[in-house]
């Protein structure tokens, strides 16, 4: 090759690079200054100024669930887009809005990478799964290989294998243990009892409590006569036997707690995050769920509203979530379990439950409406945006 093309030939090799290099420094430059993401929470020092659980809602037209109606995890009576229930756009459309904070949408990618190898479960009654199949919904959104999971007595669940985590529900309606005992004769007029051991975990969870790393605990809507009426009572046993003099609901239920709060505050690692869920309201207008209550409603109620529709000196039928509230929140202090409390929040929405909207043709003519129960995508989602804050509070202070 002659001499000047070898020349031309290295001059421009060495520009090249030097412009390249160039070309370099400039971009990594500009991307060390680029303002990073900031973690979507409440840095540590407001902690104390923000109550999650008190605030209001706002009508954000631009506030959309994360998930649809093709979730595989919904449950079909709360699968409100797919029973084409009316006003979902505008059900979706109210956002929380926390006093003295805000409070972001969860991250699913951000949350399955904080649980990362962890175990989240919920022992309780039918709406702390409906809190699940919220959860999971959500989740399965960035995870598509989730797999239903029903190991460790799981009533419903889900494993997303990206991440390896674990999410699940144990039914456990009086938490306690109980087990019907039919009358083998026709004196007071009982057909049966249902035996509740106070003291005696329910078999659905009872070995789970070294399992997982977060656990939400709740009953309540099993206390009542509309559960377990004159004619078959609850009877409450302690150490084998029965209670003389026989417990009321309250009393029953209180006692149930007190037995097992203790149990769990000894038997769950105190590694383990624990939240004790409140009570979520019920929306029957008009008379109960048997006497053609109504939740057909358009919009939520408004703060005047909610002691009129809840206050227990008002006898309503809604009463129920804060006169178990008021139990809850007693033996509550004297554990250290978590107060979960979406009591509040939750008593403004008449507006977002299945109604009468249930996916099958006779269920309104047998159950009645559905006015316990939340749609989903819904209000649980809200419910999730919280669990998934707390638990990003607690994880961020113990690394």
């Amino acid at each position: 090759m002659p001499l000047k093309s070898k020349t031309a030939l290295y001059t421009f090799l060495i520009l090249s690079t030097l412009i390249l290099f160039y070309l370099y420094s400039t971009i990594l430059s500009i991307s060390l200054n680029f303002p990073k993401k900031v973690p979507n929470f409440v840095p540590h020092s407001s902690y104390k100024h923000c109550n999650l659980f008190k605030g209001h809602w706002i009508f954000d037209p631009n506030n959309k669930p994360i998930y649809d109606h093709t979730c595989p995890f919904h449950r079909n009576a709360w699968n409100c887009l797919r029973n084409r229930r009316e006003n979902m756009g505008s059900i979706n459309s109210w956002k929380w809005v926390p006093k003295n904070c805000s409070l972001g949408k969860i991250d699913p990618f951000e949350f399955l990478g904080m649980m990362r190898n962890k175990k989240l479960g919920f022992v309780g009654d039918s709406l702390n799964e409906n809190f699940l199949v919220s959860l999971i919904c959500i989740l399965r959104v960035v995870d598509n290989g989730a797999k239903k999971w029903k190991k460790m007595g799981a009533w419903r669940g889900a494993y997303f294998p990206k991440f390896n985590v674990t999410v699940a529900y144990h039914r456990a309606v009086l938490i306690s243990k109980y087990q019907w005992q039919e009358n083998k004769s026709d004196r007071d007029g009982l057909r049966g009892t249902y035996r509740v051991d106070v003291d005696i975990p329910a078999n659905d969870w009872v070995h789970i409590t070294k399992f997982y790393d977060v656990l939400v605990f709740n009953t309540g809507h099993w206390w009542g006569p509309h559960k377990f009426p004159k004619e078959t009572p609850l009877v409450f046993y302690q150490r084998g036997q029965p209670i003389s003099p026989p417990l009321d609901f309250m009393d029953g239920l209180k006692v149930v707690l007190k037995n097992m709060m203790s149990y769990i505050d000894k038997e769950v690692p105190r590694s383990t995050l624990k939240f004790w869920r409140l009570q979520s309201p019920r929306h029957f207008f008009g008379g109960e769920w048997n006497q053609n209550g109504s939740c057909v409603f358009d919009k939520p109620l408004q703060e005047s509203q909610l002691d009129v529709w809840f206050d227990p000196s008002n006898n309503g039928v809604n009463k129920e979530a804060r006169q178990i509230n008021q139990v809850i929140e007693e033996v509550l202090r004297e554990s250290d379990m978590q107060k979960l409390d979406l009591t509040h929040l939750s008593e403004y929405r008449a507006d977002a439950h299945p109604a009468i909207w249930l996916g099958k043709k006779d269920a309104v003519a047998v159950w009645g409406q559905d006015c316990m129960h939340w749609c989903l995508p819904g209000v649980p989602d809200t419910w999730v945006d919280i669990l998934a804050e707390l638990i990003r509070r607690h994880f961020g202070e113990n690394t």
